[in-house]
């Protein structure tokens, strides 16, 4: 009597298990995304934060939703991700908010504004500080739902063919600059040049342009800019901590399984943490061979910094008197970066001025 009952019961979980099986699959299943890079593929790290979200949507799931990465120019421009997001050409995309300001600056609150916030400090305002629940209304009038896949870290400000004295030196400089500093700087002369990253050494080159800013140290060597002007020049001061976005298309965010969204927004904060620790470890290293291979680093002069400042503010305030749209983020963001502000200066400034400054203590013999 025991043998028969054991049978059966063994039977209907051999039963139970055939039936889970399928069940299983069934709700795990095979989704197959493109997504498009601003970026190429010789700059690992900020390329491979796209390759990095694929593969851990990959890992998560089985390899059952699958992401393949293209870089800027394989199926639509570099710069021209966004427009491919929004009309469904690709599913998703990777790129950088800021250059779309041309449509609208209020795109730029997405990655970084200038004289704004660090990559912590952009962390906190999207996470914690309404950033997030801000730019999803936005960017839900051009059909996308964004997250949070990388961070640069504070940029270097770009490299000159000249030395840079005073603001007076700004006035006709063609400067490859993206994002809403190029508006900025036309104020003092400037004439922003709108380039992807890989078409902006053959510009530096030829002399179509005069300088170029780029990322930092580590990416800016892999595109050879040393060779092609000498200063270096520093902070990228409209790029404190710029936030690399992954963009999807919302009827087709609508439509993956709720676990599947789960694992994208798991992704893209992954993909996020590591940019951020490989930068600060890559630069360092391609910083110190710039230097020794003859580059020249030179900090901004203090009177650019100022007149760069006030125009900064001053352009701030008249596109919050005319769009709307930019109005409802610029306030709530100027509060939370002025509060910011407050906290960092009492402990993080505190150690980070002392600590950079103090000389390097001396070994107990």
């Amino acid at each position: 009597m025991k043998r028969r009952t054991f049978i059966t019961s063994a039977g209907v979980g051999v039963a139970a298990s055939t039936l889970a099986a399928p069940a299983i699959a069934q709700s795990n299943p095979e989704i197959k995304w493109r997504c498009a890079s601003s970026f190429p593929k010789s700059l690992d790290t900020i390329y491979g934060g796209a390759e990095r979200v694929a593969k851990r949507v990959a890992e998560m799931t089985e390899g059952k939703f699958q992401i393949r990465t293209f870089a800027g120019g394989e199926i639509v421009p570099g710069l021209q991700v966004l427009d491919a997001v929004k009309d469904g050409t690709v599913e998703c995309g990777h790129t950088v908010s800021y250059y779309y300001v041309g449509k609208d600056p209020t795109f730029a609150f997405d990655a970084a504004m200038p004289f704004g916030l660090n990559a912590r400090q952009q962390n906190a305002w999207m996470t914690h500080g309404g950033g997030m629940d801000l730019m999803r209304e936005f960017f839900k009038g051009y059909n996308i739902i964004q997250f949070a896949a990388g961070n640069t870290g504070t940029q270097m400000g770009g490299w000159f063919r000249n030395e840079l004295k005073s603001v007076e030196d700004l006035k006709g400089l063609k400067f490859r600059i993206g994002g809403y500093a190029g508006t900025i700087l036309q104020r003092l002369g400037v004439v922003p040049q709108q380039i992807a990253g890989g078409d902006i050494y053959p510009a530096l080159e030829k002399g179509t342009i005069d300088a170029a800013e780029w990322v930092g140290p580590y990416d800016d060597e892999k595109l050879g800019f040393n060779k092609v002007a000498k200063y270096y020049y520093y902070p990228g001061w409209w790029e404190g901590g710029p936030q690399v976005s992954f963009l999807v298309n919302l009827p087709q965010w609508e439509q993956l399984p709720k676990h599947y969204q789960s694992v994208l927004e798991a992704a893209c904060a992954d993909a996020t943490a590591d940019m951020v620790g490989k930068y600060d470890v890559v630069n360092m290293h391609a910083l110190k061979r710039l230097v020794g291979a003859g580059t020249i680093l030179k900090p901004y002069p203090r009177d650019i910094l100022q007149a760069c400042y006030q125009a900064t503010f001053d352009v701030y305030e008249e596109e919050a008197a005319k769009n709307e749209k930019f109005r409802k983020v610029y306030e709530p963001w100027r509060k939370f970066r002025d509060e910011e502000y407050l906290w960092f200066r009492v402990a993080e400034n505190t150690f980070d001025n002392f600590v950079y400054s103090a000389p390097t203590p001396k070994k107990k013999s």
